[in-house]
């Protein structure tokens, strides 16, 4: 055994790594009598020591002296010595940086976007129809999106989309009503849906490849052929009477909807909300009228996805709508916002014990060159955990439950510019302070190098994730359609991305942030505020209350619809 201990005993060079295995201290055993076995090994390297402790069966065998048991130690060591030693590059280069090891690991340069392109077809009649193959399922989907909505109704009709989006579909054909509609798409587990919105309302299906025929039969007669029943509106107004009378139950939906009225305008399209008065003015012969005035072919861009034949589906398309006829085509009218003059505005809502702030101007379109640098910048000011917002207000000063916001950008009107804080009501005016502070610093302290890469690397990393399937790659295809974008837009994105500078981000923020141009909504209980708002200056008091509703629109206390 004295081989096998001068061999191990002492130090050894092995990779850069220094080995010794050192002997257990004299142990006495219960017969007095006194062995020295193996006991341990440590694996030295400048500034690295591991200890590793031999298995108790290896010392045994030392200490009975057989020559197996040195040869097994010599393997256990030099075996895990070679494992560490794999781990010597890594190791060296971290003592050369001031970054840890993960830091160092190289990212690949992420790969060029070229998702799969949906076929484009325009029938004689104006409809643009849109086919994206996906076999992956066995089922069919389709979207119809029609050109005309909310921002088209007169303003005694407000509320005329949630209507006519609901009762399309639930007031059913000519020749079928919604109830037996559902019945016979339930029975296919289908579904054809209907909806109204800003810009423009959509039909759409889903269906199984197998009954593809069936359902489209419906969608078709649906599409050509809405009766609008009218037990289906009273029971669609009656929804809405429902949704008024809570529309001032959440802070965050109370600070929504008057931050919007502060940017565009109380009387704005994309402001103005129904009214008890303006919903119960609607009738069927609103919702026919509206129909014959909008849904037709050259109104109308329809995508389709799923496990098809794009030559056998074009031509099942152009069978059910080439001889449809045109029809006269939509136009929306110029709507400019009509901001509300700089500073704060007040809703005192007393049930509460926690405020919601939004600082809010006009934003951007996606058609503004600065689009890009905006949503570079946003993601780094107000866009998430790792936001400087975020880490100032709420991680640092601990004021916020929730910070965030940017340049908003719209599809064909300004979106809002909104940076939002929600913080207990004691921290009111400090946290709207803090906001202040943070426009402030950006002057003298712009959004730096790291900041522009962390924003960036967010966006490009979740873009995949926002376009990973077909059917989200044809959504936005049709947007473009719809607004009038070039349908390259998704593919240069990326790159559009990629281009963003720090200097970019210094010069958007300097562009569209200005404090003293900007509107301040606080929704929170005013007498629980660490200061009256009035401290920071003129207040304008915002009134809420809801319109009563005309005499018979709403059931006496006790009745029920």
């Amino acid at each position: 055994m004295k081989v096998a201990r001068t061999a191990l005993e002492g130090a050894t060079d092995f990779g850069g790594f220094t080995v010794s295995l050192k002997p257990y201290p004299d142990t006495k055993r219960g017969c007095g009598e006194t062995k020295r076995g193996l006991g341990a090994a440590w694996v030295v390297h400048p500034g690295l020591e591991y200890l590793l402790t031999l298995f108790p069966a290896l010392k045994r065998w030392a200490k009975l002296g057989r020559p197996f048991a040195a040869g097994l130690c010599c393997a256990f060591v030099f075996a895990l010595v070679a494992l560490i030693g794999a781990s010597v590059p890594l190791w060296a280069q971290a003592q050369q940086t001031s970054q840890p090891p993960w830091q160092q690991i190289p990212i690949p340069k992420l790969p060029a976007f070229h998702p799969a392109q949906p076929k484009r077809i325009e029938l004689p009649n104006g409809m643009v129809v849109f086919l994206q193959e996906d076999h992956e399922l066995p089922t069919i989907d389709g979207t119809a999106r029609i050109r005309g909505g909310e921002r088209s109704v007169p303003a005694n009709r407000i509320g005329l989309m949630d209507v006519y989006g609901e009762v399309w579909r639930t007031g059913g054909t000519k020749s079928q009503t919604g109830d037996q509609l559902d019945d016979y798409l339930e029975q296919r587990a289908a579904k054809v849906e209907t909806g109204g919105g800003m810009d423009s309302t959509t039909m759409s299906w889903s269906c199984l490849k197998e009954d593809f025929d069936d359902v489209f039969r419906v969608f078709e007669d649906l599409l050509k052929n809405p009766e609008f029943r009218a037990d289906k509106i009273e029971i669609a107004q009656k929804g809405m009477y429902d949704s008024i009378s809570r529309r001032n139950d959440e802070p965050s939906q109370i600070a929504g909807r008057e931050a919007a009225k502060l940017v565009y305008g109380a009387t704005s399209p994309y402001a103005r909300v129904p009214e008890y008065a303006t919903v119960a003015a609607i009738t069927r012969r609103d919702l026919v009228d509206w129909h014959g005035k909008y849904v037709h072919p050259n109104n109308i861009i329809l995508g389709v996805v799923g496990d098809f034949d794009s030559a056998k589906m074009e031509a099942r398309l152009r069978e059910a709508f080439a001889a449809w006829p045109r029809g006269a085509a939509a136009k929306d009218a110029e709507i400019k916002p009509e901001p509300a003059k700089p500073g704060y505005y007040e809703v005192n809502k007393t049930d509460v014990n926690q405020s919601n702030i939004q600082m809010v101007a006009p934003g951007i379109t996606r058609r503004n060159p600065d689009y890009f640098a905006t949503a570079v910048f946003n993601e780094a000011f107000g866009g998430g955990f790792s936001s400087r917002l975020f880490g100032d207000i709420r991680t640092t000063k601990g004021l916020a439950y929730a910070v965030g916001g940017g340049v908003g950008a719209g599809w064909d009107h300004p979106g809002m510019l909104r940076l939002m804080v929600s913080t207990k009501s004691g921290t009111t005016i400090e946290s709207i302070q803090a906001l202040d502070e943070e426009i402030a610093d950006l002057g003298k302290r712009p959004i730096n190098d790291e900041e522009i890469k962390r924003a960036k690397d967010s966006i490009l990393n979740s873009f995949v994730f926002r376009f990973d399937s077909p059917e989200k790659v044809l959504q936005e295809k049709m947007a473009y359609e719809f607004y009038g974008y070039p349908l390259d837009f998704l593919e240069n994105f990326q790159k559009g991305i990629e281009g963003v500078t720090k200097e970019d981000a210094a010069r958007v923020a300097a562009k569209y942030l200005h404090r003293d141009q900007m509107a301040v909504l606080v929704v929170g209980n005013v007498g629980e505020f660490d200061k009256p708002l009035s401290s920071l200056g003129t207040v304008t008091k915002l009134d809420i209350t809801i319109p009563a509703a005309p005499p018979g629109v709403m059931p006496e206390q006790g009745e029920h619809p």
